[in-house]
């Protein structure tokens, strides 16, 4: 894993240092969300711990503003190394009103910057992906390097300095081919989180994947319906059922400890990144995620058809399923306080060829069919929470990572609202 940790801004040539390692200056510390100012509320809506939240929690603009400022401030998921193999190829992320690049430079290593010229604000880079020698800014044409500095911009006064017009960079981290960003000045630590997830990636051969297929579910409901029902199988039996078919946690007392499980969700914040990774038994005879049951792709890495997949949780917003042949990546996106993207990814072998080895209809089927029946009942419970008769309910025993979830929730938005 590479981190690149953020720091107060200097100039360019002061804040040089070893490739591959970047500094974020405090200056990007702004407001989240329109209507966010720290302490902005004087209380929050009471929470009984055990209990679902109350309705102001998913509706109220002013803590959806505090909840996106929660949310920069962790680590997300941007993408795969496999969409930036070469120099000068780039992706874009967004996350609310935030956008980062990040890119390939002229020595190989990986970069995040905002996506925010130094001019005067304009969005640089306008597609998810692409491929410049320079990043240029379409407002203007204020170009940079691919490392963030300013290269060029016309017509400036005799004592402008571009060296201080740098783009900002962001905190970076690559685990396993996942590269993860943070918004904030000072993310949690992943000194825990990344030894955890690596040894799931490295048995799946993760850094020698490929993007295979990408949906985008867009569902009309606050994105902590939409977490409160990822964490949670208590609904998989009577929604999911080709999901309850494959996957023994479907089904009552299908939970099963491994000594390998590692679940770091702390009842309080401690510095550390949330995360957890599972192994989970799939039905007897079944060797992957698929209608059948039988293989879809070439095997990853080492793993083995074993009758085991393995979920994988860092942060808020980000989630990993692991079969032996194929692996699913989600990223939970807010967009406003009443609507969330869901993005899938699939990926497999970096060396698979489409219609040779795997099927896309096939590959995607399980959790395109998932993901489409998700956002039926996610959909209906937030039209539910909407109405004046919504009353915070109890927790099952099936729930326990819902609730962990939501407590681990309340405690933040709290230190942020009140401190």
């Amino acid at each position: 894993m590479r981190i690149a940790p953020p720091s107060a801004l200097r100039s360019f040539k002061n804040r040089q240092r070893a490739p591959g390692r970047h500094r974020r200056p405090s200056s990007l510390a702004q407001p989240a969300a329109p209507g966010y100012k720290r302490g902005s509320m004087q209380t929050l809506p009471p929470y009984q711990p055990g209990t679902t939240l109350a309705q102001d929690y998913y509706l109220r603009p002013e803590i959806f503003a505090h909840d996106m400022n929660l949310l920069h401030a962790r680590w997300s998921l941007a993408g795969h190394v496999s969409e930036i193999p070469a120099q000068g190829d780039y992706i874009t992320a967004e996350l609310g009103a935030e956008s980062a690049i990040i890119v390939r430079g002229a020595d190989g290593h990986l970069r995040a910057m905002a996506n925010v010229c130094r001019h005067r604000g304009s969005r640089i880079c306008t597609q998810h992906a692409g491929h410049a020698p320079v990043l240029t800014c379409p407002y203007h044409a204020w170009t940079y390097h691919l490392d963030g500095r300013l290269r060029h911009a016309r017509e400036m006064p005799d004592n402008f300095d571009p060296a201080q017009h740098s783009l900002l960079p962001l905190p970076v981290a690559i685990i396993g081919g996942l590269i993860f960003i943070s918004f904030g000045d000072n993310p949690p630590s992943l000194e825990k989180a990344q030894p955890a997830l690596a040894r799931m990636t490295s048995r799946h051969g993760w850094e020698n994947t490929k993007i295979a297929a990408r949906k985008t579910y867009s569902v009309q409901a606050n994105w902590k319906l939409v977490l409160e029902n990822y964490h949670e199988c208590y609904h998989c039996g009577p929604a999911h059922p080709e999901f309850t078919q494959i996957h023994v946690l479907a089904r009552p007392g299908g939970r099963r400890i491994s000594a390998e499980d590692v679940e770091a969700w702390s009842p309080q914040p401690d510095g550390h990144e949330v995360f957890r990774v599972m192994h989970s038994p799939m039905a007897e005879t079944t060797s992957t995620g698929s209608r059948t049951g039988e293989p879809l792709a070439p095997l990853l890495g080492s793993a083995q058809y074993d009758g085991i997949c393995m979920f994988a949780e860092l942060g808020f917003l980000s989630a990993f399923l692991a079969y032996p042949d194929y692996g699913v990546i989600y990223r939970f996106l807010p967009k406003t306080v009443l609507e969330t993207e869901m993005e899938v990814l699939w990926i497999v072998d970096a060396g698979a060829q489409e219609h040779r080895d795997y099927d896309p209809a096939a590959l995607t089927w399980l959790w395109d069919i998932t993901s489409q029946a998700d956002k039926k009942i996610i959909e209906r419970n937030q039209q539910g929470v909407l109405s004046r008769a919504y009353r915070p309910g109890p927790f099952s025993n099936m729930e326990p990572a819902t609730r962990m979830f939501v407590e681990r929730y309340v405690l933040e938005l709290k230190q942020d609202v009140l401190f």
